[in-house]
C-alpha cells in the first residue's frame, strides 16, 4: 500500500530534512506543489485534501490556516509548528512520553510534533514525575545549547555571514518562551520550569541540562535510583537511549548530530545527593524532522524507525 504525503512548508529547514529522509520509499509518494503554487490557497487546499498525511512544517498562523484549508476527515495531520502543542483535540507526538503514547498517535487524526527542546526536556523528567521521584509541585529548570539551524533561515545567515559575532549566546532572558506551556504540560508539572537557552556555533544538535539536588527532594531518591527509573523508561526505545555516565568527562552539543536518536546520561555526586540530567540529540532529528517521521511511521503502521538514521 503507497499513503500519499503532503509537506505544506517543503522549502523550509524542516520540510527538507522530512523529505530527505521519505526519500526513496516505496511505501510513500510525496505530493508537491510547483514554487508558484505554494502560496496559492486553492492549490494548497487541493493538496491538503488529496494527501492521506499532511506534515506542517509553516509559522503558527500558516499552520492554523492549514488545518482550517483540510476539510477532507480522511486526510490525517502532523503539525511541526507550535501552533497545537497544548491544543484540545491535538496528541502530543512524543512517542516514548509514557508507555502509551505510541498507541495514542496510531489512532489520532490529529498530531503536535514536539518542540526541540522539549523533547530533550521531558525524556529527562516525565519518567522521574510518573515514577513519584519528582513531584509534580517541585521547582525545576532547565540550561543548554542549541546548533543555531533551529532559529530558522533568518538565524542561519546571521551565523553564516558573519552577522552573529559570538560563539556561544544566551537568550530568553525574560523568562518567557513559547515552549514552556509546552513542557509544563506534557510533564504533568504545576509549574513552568525556569528555562535557560542558548544558541551556539553549530550548525545543529543540542543539549539540555536538568540539575536535581535529590536530598532535597521529598523522597531522597539515590543516583542509582534516578538512572533505573530512566533505563526503565526506555528500555525497548530504538530511539532513546540511557547510557552510562561512568568515565564520561564532557558532552558535546554536536553528539548526536546528524541522526535521529536521543541520548540521556545522570551525572552524580552521591556524597552531595545531586545529580544533573543531560540529554543530547539533533534539534532537526528527534527535535523536529526524524519526530516527524517518525510518528507517520507510527499513524500509518509502518516501522516506527524507518527512514530514521539510528
Amino acid at each position: 500500500m503507497t499513503i500519499g504525503v503532503f509537506i505544506d512548508g517543503a522549502a523550509g529547514t524542516t520540510g527538507l530534512e522530512i523529505a530527505d529522509r521519505l526519500a526513496g520509499r516505496s511505501e510513500i509518494e510525496l505530493i508537491t506543489l510547483a514554487d508558484a503554487d505554494r502560496k496559492n490557497a486553492k492549490r494548497r487546499a487541493q493538496a491538503l485534501n488529496s494527501a492521506d498525511f499532511v506534515i506542517l512544517c509553516l509559522p503558527d498562523d500558516a499552520a492554523r490556516e492549514a488545518v482550517e484549508l483540510t476539510t477532507n476527515s480522511a486526510t490525517r495531520i502532523i503539525d511541526a509548528s507550535t501552533a497545537h502543542r497544548v491544543a484540545d483535540g491535538w496528541t502530543y507526538g512524543f512517542a516514548e512520553l509514557d508507555p502509551a503514547q505510541a498507541a495514542a498517535i496510531h489512532e489520532a487524526r490529529l498530531v503536535s510534533n514536539p518542540g526541540c527542546w522539549p523533547t530533550g526536556f521531558l525524556a529527562l523528567v516525565r519518567p522521574l514525575v510518573r515514577a513519584g521521584l519528582i513531584p509534580p509541585d517541585w521547582g525545576l529548570s532547565a540550561s543548554g545549547a542549541s546548533g543555531y539551524s533551529g532559529g530558522g533561515k533568518a538565524m542561519i545567515a546571521e551565523f553564516e555571514d558573519g552577522t552573529a559575532d559570538t560563539a556561544f549566546r544566551a537568550y530568553g532572558m525574560s523568562l518567557e518562551h513559547k515552549h514552556l506551556p509546552e513542557m509544563q504540560k506534557h510533564a504533568r508539572i504545576d509549574h513552568a520550569p525556569i528555562f535557560q537557552p542558548a544558541v551556539a556555533r553549530a550548525y545543529r544538535g543540542m543539549l539540555i541540562e536538568v540539575p536535581l539536588a535529590l536530598h532535597a527532594l521529598p523522597r531522597k531518591p539515590s543516583v542509582q535510583a534516578i538512572e533505573s527509573a530512566l533505563a526503565d523508561a526506555y528500555r525497548d526505545s530504538p530511539v532513546v537511549h540511557v547510557l552510562p555516565s561512568e568515565g564520561v568527562s564532557l558532552v558535546t552539543v554536536e553528539e548526536v548530530a546528524g541522526t535521529d536518536r536521543m541520548h540521556l546520561r545522570v551525572f552524580g555526586n552521591a556524597e552531595r545527593g545531586q545529580v544533573r540530567l543531560v540529554a543530547t540529540l539533533d534539534n532537526l532529528g528527534k527535535g523536529a524532522g526524524g519526530a516527524a517521521v517518525q510518528n507517520l511511521n507510527i499513524m500509518a503502521g509502518l516501522d516506527p524507525t524507518a527512514g530514521l538514521v539510528l
